[in-house]
């Protein structure tokens, strides 16, 4: 929570004074509870910046920032370490995961094993339609013999 003061006059109510225009309010404000983040963007940006001041100039930058010299340091190292692995990455596709070729190949198999299913489950079904038509057949014809 962040506590702002509005001041309509120079009079401080407390101690019934008069603060000089001049005189920087000593309230010190209240800071949030949680760390706080910087994007890689900002980073990237306070990094120049510091880099391009002389050493007597960086430490202003920094308290006006609300920052530490070891953030600085954090930093580029970070910086740096990204400079560095993707320097190291081989240019041009990556490699396929085997696990990927393998999936893909059982998927194919997959596949292939579910048509021969298939086509097992008609022959089958044929077969059974065609048993049951020689049955009403043989049937047929014995009956037509024991009428002669």
């Amino acid at each position: 929570m962040t506590m702002t003061t509005t001041t309509i006059d120079d009079t401080d109510h407390q101690t019934g004074g008069v603060n000089e225009p001049g005189t920087p309010n000593p309230e010190v404000l209240e800071r949030s509870a949680g760390r706080r983040q910087f994007s890689a963007k900002y980073k990237a940006k306070i990094l120049a910046e510091y880099d391009a001041l002389p050493r007597s100039a960086r430490g202003a930058m920094l308290r006006r920032e609300g920052l530490y010299s070891s953030l600085m340091t954090t930093w580029r190292r970070q910086r740096d370490e990204g400079a560095r692995e993707a320097l190291a990455r081989p240019a041009g596709r990556q490699k396929a995961d085997p696990r990927d070729r393998e999936i893909t190949s059982l998927k194919r198999e997959v596949d292939r094993l579910e048509s021969e299913l298939d086509k097992s489950r008609r022959v089958i079904e044929i077969q059974g339609k065609l048993s049951a038509l020689l049955e009403t057949l043989a049937s047929n014809s014995t009956a037509e013999s024991s009428e002669k």
